[in-house]
C-alpha cells in the first residue's frame, strides 16, 4: 500500500496559510497540526491566567498575547502556547510574538507528557524566552522554568492557592488563586493503612 506524501511547509508559507483556515494549527517538522478543542476547566484557567496577565501589564511595554499569536521555534515548528508575554515593539501586521519572553500551557491528558517532554525543550531554544509555566488543570499546582543570567534553566514546582509565579525582570506576579480562580478541586483520596488507620 502507498502512502501519501506529506508536503511540508516553511515557517512563512504556514504562517500565510493559516491566515486562511478557520481552526488554528501548529507547524510541527513542516507539517500543520491542527489543534484540539478545549473542556470548559481548561477553558477558564486559559482566561484567568489572560486576565491576570493583562491587568498586570497594563502600562508596561510589555503585553500579554494569546494562542492566536504564534511563537517561533528556532529550528522551525511552529507554536501556539494558552497564553504569554511578548516584549517586542507592537506590530499591528505580526502574527508572531517578537521577543516572546514567558508561555503558558495548561496541560490537558492527551498532551500533557508532550507539553511537559518535547514543548518545553523547544521553547527553551527561543532567545528572548524567560520563562515557561506549565499549568495542572486538576491541582492547583504549576511547574515552573525561569532562565538564569547564565543561561541555566532553573524549575519550581509551585503548589496551593497562596503560591505565586514570579517575573522579577518585568517587575510582575501572578498568583494561582488566579489562574484557579472560580474552580474547586477534587479532594485527594485519604490513604489508609491495613490496620485502618489514616497515613
Amino acid at each position: 500500500m502507498s502512502e501519501r506524501a506529506v508536503t511540508r511547509m516553511s515557517a512563512e508559507e504556514f504562517l500565510d496559510w493559516g491566515l486562511r483556515q478557520d481552526q488554528r494549527h501548529e507547524l510541527v517538522d513542516g507539517v500543520p497540526v491542527a489543534m484540539a478543542g478545549a473542556k470548559q476547566r481548561h477553558d477558564l484557567i486559559v482566561m484567568n491566567a489572560q486576565a491576570g496577565l493583562h491587568a498586570r501589564l497594563r502600562g508596561k511595554e510589555c503585553r500579554n498575547f494569546s494562542a492566536d499569536i504564534a511563537v517561533r521555534i528556532p529550528a522551525g515548528n511552529i507554536r501556539r502556547p494558552d497564553a504569554g508575554i511578548d516584549c517586542a515593539a507592537f506590530d499591528d501586521d505580526a502574527t508572531t510574538a517578537g521577543a516572546p519572553f514567558l508561555v503558558m500551557e495548561v496541560l490537558s491528558p492527551t498532551t500533557r507528557e508532550f507539553d511537559r517532554l518535547r514543548k518545553l525543550e523547544e521553547y527553551k531554544t527561543v532567545p528572548s524566552m524567560a520563562h515557561i509555566v506549565l499549568i495542572d488543570p486538576d491541582l492547583p499546582q504549576v511547574f515552573h522554568w525561569s532562565r538564569a543570567p547564565g543561561g541555566d534553566w532553573r524549575h519550581l514546582l509551585l503548589e496551593g492557592l497562596k503560591a505565586i509565579i514570579h517575573l522579577p525582570e518585568i517587575d510582575c506576579a501572578l498568583a494561582l488563586a488566579t489562574l484557579y480562580d472560580r474552580l474547586t478541586f477534587r479532594s485527594s483520596p485519604t490513604l489508609v493503612r491495613d490496620d485502618g488507620t489514616a497515613v
